[in-house]
């Protein structure tokens, strides 16, 4: 097959899903964009290149730069046009693959669970009720719904293994400083890995092959070497009280299955300063590093950050220097701790995550169960270890289950192959059909007061399975009232030409949610018709005459949540 054929065969893949997820996708180039880089390939290599990628699709995360389209990091107002793609971007184009679009991402890379994005919440492949993982949520949908070969993702606290296990997907974490980060939007500079998801180890081994080179231009990157691990490993394997399934028996299944497939002598071993490390990433001092990353936006605009990203960052401002360096002593304290367990073993097999949520879960308890996701994952960079997540089967709902083999900087290319080892002992098992079926046709709902995120009465959301869709502002022509009396403290929302736009959230609930949700409306509110910035128009709230009696006007707000912080 040739690129332009590979190429032509991803678009109408791409065509196809766009209608099952779109929200996959951030931003892709025009279709006549991809055909001539394609074109130019199969030109190459009739001219005798060596090109070891020539004609593999691959989409990138957008909080990498790809020249050509602009970087989100999925914050509308964070975004810039790079004038150059990052450096790991470059080389993969060097070597004949063809970039399609950029992807959705938890904002900022901050979340392991794919829901915190204004452009929606890519859902796992094979049953859509669930959570894709993240950050790196879209990147793993388009490449386990066989949209493109390969996509880059992120990793500095597991978002390049969350989402791995959960669509079936290889995810490769390479030691830190092994893959350019330069063109990255910082999450954790110091701590930050560019990943990769592949089907299968072999291509992630290629395509490491490719990008591990030392960068210059990165002040982060590292010379390469490659260090080798026993042809018979010893497998660590955490203490029975270690491991924490979180009551999902099936998962805890999986697990056993797959560590008895390991060829290797299997040791316990004590994770514990490894869960302490953890631990350390979002308890500790480090936070600070992603505050630092996000200053800017957050002091000229920080209503622009989703807000759940954003309670987790602005943490970060209270802490001092000496805590800093209270953490960096905690944490060398793990590591050396942590020697113990390479003393005893060569690789450790943890479950990647312990379980997996539904959509409507995290939305309605986002940071218990996002930091649940991390127990296995958390420490990994922190103590400067390589990683990769492989399919280790797949739960009765659908959702995958993986393993993830870790190991001391420098084994990557040895874990690569640990990693395929792993998948032929696979028993042959069938991957799930993607999950294709028409979901019920729900009705999309604006709220811009008390059932925003957060607020008091959410909870009437949650409880219908409501799922986020966006958010977004209104149109210009609309005026904010807070009216008098009412408890909890609600708005009002009128039509108005002379007004201004508005913060809003929308979510989608199921006609029969929708028709009991609306029941509860009590007077002088109601549901109407709202104009969104783009011009779409979704139900929503607005407001009878008598609202206005005694109410206070706070459209020059922006919206709800400024109002209630001023109070």
């Amino acid at each position: 097959m040739t690129a332009l054929a590979a190429a032509r065969a991803a678009l109408d893949r791409i065509t196809a899903y766009d209608a099952v997820q779109p929200q996959a996708w951030i931003a892709r180039f025009a279709e006549d964009e991809v055909l001539v880089a394609a074109a130019d390939v199969d030109r190459r290599l009739e001219a005798g290149e060596s090109l070891p990628l020539a004609g593999l699709t691959f989409a990138v995360k957008d909080n990498i730069d790809l020249a050509g389209l602009p970087t989100t990091a999925a914050c509308p107002a964070f975004a810039y046009a790079p004038e150059t793609s990052a450096t790991v971007v470059e080389r993969l184009l060097a070597a004949g693959a063809v970039a399609v679009g950029k992807t959705n991402l938890d904002q900022f890379a901050t979340g392991l669970v794919g829901t915190r994005s204004p452009h929606g919440a890519p859902a796992c492949v094979f049953n859509r009720d669930y959570i894709s993982g993240g950050s790196s949520s879209g990147s793993a949908v388009a490449v386990a719904a066989g949209l493109v070969d390969f996509a880059l993702g992120t990793d500095t606290a597991g978002s390049g293994r969350v989402p791995a296990a959960f669509n079936g997907l290889v995810g490769f974490k390479p030691s830190k400083g092994r893959w350019s980060t330069k063109g990255l939007v910082p999450a954790c500079r110091s701590l930050d890995c560019i990943s990769v998801f592949t089907l299968d180890a072999a291509l992630a081994l290629r395509i490491d092959g490719v990008l591990a080179a030392f960068d210059p231009g990165d002040d982060f990157s590292r010379p390469t070497r490659d260090a080798p691990l026993p042809s018979r490993p010893r497998y660590g394997v955490p203490r029975a009280d270690q491991l924490n399934f979180l009551g999902d028996a099936e998962s805890a299944a999986l697990y056993r299955a797959a560590v008895d497939r390991l060829d290797g002598d299997r040791v316990e071993v004590d994770i514990a300063p490894l869960l302490d490390a953890a631990r350390l990433l979002y308890s500790g001092p480090f936070v600070a590093e992603r505050t630092a990353a996000m200053k800017g936006l957050l002091a000229l605009n920080p209503t622009a950050v989703h807000p759940v990203v954003r309670a987790i960052v602005q943490a970060g401002a209270g802490l001092s220097a000496v805590e800093a360096y209270e953490g960096q002593y905690a944490l060398a304290a793990c590591a050396r701790a942590a020697e113990a367990v390479w003393n005893a073993a060569d690789v450790l097999v943890l479950p990647t995550t312990g379980t997996i949520y539904r959509i409507a879960e995290v939305l309605a308890e986002p940071f218990a169960l996002n930091a649940n996701l991390g127990l296995y994952t958390n420490f990994v960079n922190l103590l400067d270890l390589a990683a990769v997540a492989v399919p280790a089967g797949f739960r009765s709902h659908g959702a995958g289950f993986g393993v993830s083999l870790i190991a001391p900087a420098w084994t990557d290319a040895a874990l690569l192959g640990l990693a395929r080892s792993l998948e032929d002992a696979a028993p042959a098992a069938a991957r799930p059909p993607l999950d294709l079926g028409e979901t019920e046709r729900g009705v999309k709902l604006c709220v811009v007061g008390a059932h925003l995120h957060g607020m008091p009465l959410h909870w009437q959301l949650t409880s219908r399975n409501a799922r986020l869709v966006s958010r977004t502002r209104t149109a210009p022509s609309y005026r904010l009232y807070a009216m008098a009396g009412s408890t909890p403290p609600k708005p009002a929302l009128v039509h108005d030409e002379t007004g201004g736009s508005l913060e809003v959230e929308v979510y989608e609930l199921g006609v029969e949610a929708f028709g009991s949700f609306t029941v509860e409306v009590p007077p002088p509110l109601a549901i109407g018709t709202v104009t969104l910035e783009d011009g779409s128009q979704v139900k929503g709230f607005v407001a009878e005459p008598r609202a206005m009696a005694g109410a206070r006007d706070i459209t020059h707000m922006g919206g709800w949540r400024a109002y209630i912080a001023s109070l």
